[in-house]
């Protein structure tokens, strides 16, 4: 049976205030339907969102349709119900009114979700409005098994891709360290918590992600619980809990698993969801429990996270997934290419024109993917050979529009120390001596025009320094700049070598 709360109906405007009546639509017009979100949502949104949307029903001109979570449920309510309805009543005249509701293991009783959905609800029904984020969503997909459809679903925790396991995962130069890291943490004996936490950083599309869902499957092989969670998700089940009342229930199951994994972490905003996350950080590394966290810079670049809490996560074991070399970026090209023959036998890219979009695509995995599915649809839409000058046409945008490398204080720190022959301790030292002195002012210089950090906070990172002691330091490295050329010509140099 479903529960009232589980269930909100949106209705379109009728001509004559009534409900058509009509027969329960074959499943061809619910096929149709899901057809047309797909179309119109783009393929995306409908695996993220509408992947698991079923039609259970359709009684007294309502669409009675199912989703197996919580969180599914309120946000296809939030975002898209008034598009599902529109379509459904362009398949199906019959169609007035839609109504939402999450699946159990109890059976489903039409007349009875029916009675359901239109009970009255509670005064005190709390609303459960998303938490807006500027996130990247992630496509879930299904359970794999019971435990996550139960505990998890109530927890908001997403679904861990079956896609994602370390047999799929290649490794090179840049990622070694971390899958060495996220190997030893899944397979630790007697589910022991080791690098606790262990915390990987790394820009867009360099596998993080990856290695966390890797993680999770083989801690779940073990028969062990495990949580898996955006920040906005965690977030959206922190809040949720308060508004139901639920909170010290939502904490205790939370604290309850054995495995927990965040990503995207630097999103985790508000004071007192900041301050949840901490006590939950703290609870599960002293019961013992192991915590895998992603991000995109270290801890210590984590300004809008609460000082305990980066402190916390900096205690564990910092591992960065750095840049794909040309050599890892050629074996994803390969592997991709591999696997797609097996659905397009014609389909075939010669090792010339793997080697070209390798050097030239050099961002992140997403946009070496993205250059294989544009290959692919020119050879299949124009049934001609993938050549050079075909790769050029088809990955242009991916090259003109390809962001810049984010350069960090720390990258420019170690460069310039090791190109003027000091340490980088050295430079954050209170040394004043010449030897010293020039490469501190130069790499101060390079952290204000190569970064977005305030002359505050590149202070900070030069070993506690004033603000003023920043400003002095680029008004020096400027007038110098223009006098001594020599000088000129080894900071642009700098420069190339940070921003490559």
């Amino acid at each position: 049976m479903y529960r009232s709360e589980d269930h909100r109906t949106f209705a379109a405007p009728s001509e004559n205030g009534m409900d058509a009546p009509g027969e329960q639509p074959a499943p061809e017009v619910w096929a149709r339907v899901k057809r047309r979100l797909r179309a119109e949502l783009g393929e995306d949104i409908f695996a993220s969102w509408f992947g698991r949307l079923e039609l259970d029903s359709v009684v007294e001109g309502c669409a009675y349709l199912t989703v197996p979570t919580r969180f599914l449920k309120s946000w296809i309510e939030s975002h898209y119900a008034d598009r599902v309805l529109t379509v459904y009543r362009s398949e199906s005249g019959d169609v007035e009114r839609v109504s939402i509701g999450v699946r159990n293991t109890l059976g489903r009783d039409p007349a009875a979700q029916r009675r359901a959905s239109e009970a009255p609800r509670p005064a005190s029904a709390p609303s459960m409005a998303m938490p807006s984020m500027n996130h990247e969503i992630k496509a879930p997909s299904a359970p794999s098994s019971s435990e996550e459809r139960g505990e998890a679903g109530d927890l908001g925790g997403a679904p861990l891709d079956p896609r994602l396991t370390f047999e799929s995962f290649i490794v090179g130069r840049s990622n070694a360290l971390a899958h060495a890291a996220a190997d030893r943490v899944a397979h630790a004996q007697n589910g022991q918590a080791i690098y606790n936490p262990l915390y990987l950083h790394a820009g867009v599309g360099l596998g993080k992600t990856h290695l966390l869902h890797a993680i999770g499957h083989a801690v779940r092989a073990q028969g062990r619980r495990v949580i898996y969670l955006t920040a906005d998700r965690f977030m959206y089940g922190f809040v949720a809990s308060l508004k139901a009342q639920t909170s010290l229930a939502f904490k205790e199951r939370l604290r309850g698993i054995d495995l927990l994994i965040i990503d995207d972490v630097q999103f985790i905003q508000g004071k007192q969801i900041q301050q949840e996350f901490g006590h939950t950080l703290n609870a599960l590394i002293d019961a013992g429990r192991q915590i895998v966290i992603a991000a995109d810079r270290p801890p210590a670049d984590l300004e809008n996270l609460d000082e305990r809490v980066r402190s916390r996560l900096a205690g564990g074991l910092v591992v960065e997934v750095s840049a794909l070399d040309e050599a890892l970026r050629t074996s994803i090209l390969t592997t991709r290419i591999d696997a797609l023959k097996t659905i397009h036998p014609t389909f075939d890219v010669g090792p010339n024109v793997i080697a070209y979009v390798a050097r030239a695509i050099t961002a992140n995995g997403r946009d070496l993917e993205g250059a294989v599915n544009r290959l692919l649809a020119h050879a299949t839409l124009t049934n001609s050979a993938i050549t050079l000058e075909t790769a050029e046409t088809a990955i242009r945008d991916l090259v003109r529009n390809r962001e810049p490398k984010r350069v960090k204080i720390e990258d420019i720190q170690k460069l310039v120390a090791s190109r003027y022959n000091v340490s980088r301790s050295d430079i954050l030292s209170e040394r004043r001596t010449a030897a010293v002195v020039k490469p501190r002012q130069i790499a101060m210089y390079l952290s204000k025009v190569l970064t977005l950090r305030s002359l505050p906070e590149i202070g900070r990172r030069f070993g506690g320094r004033d603000h003023t002691t920043v400003l002095h330091a680029v008004r020096k490295i400027e007038k110098a700049l223009g006098e001594d050329h020599a000088l000129s010509d080894e900071v642009e140099l700098l420069k190339r070598m940070l921003q490559e």
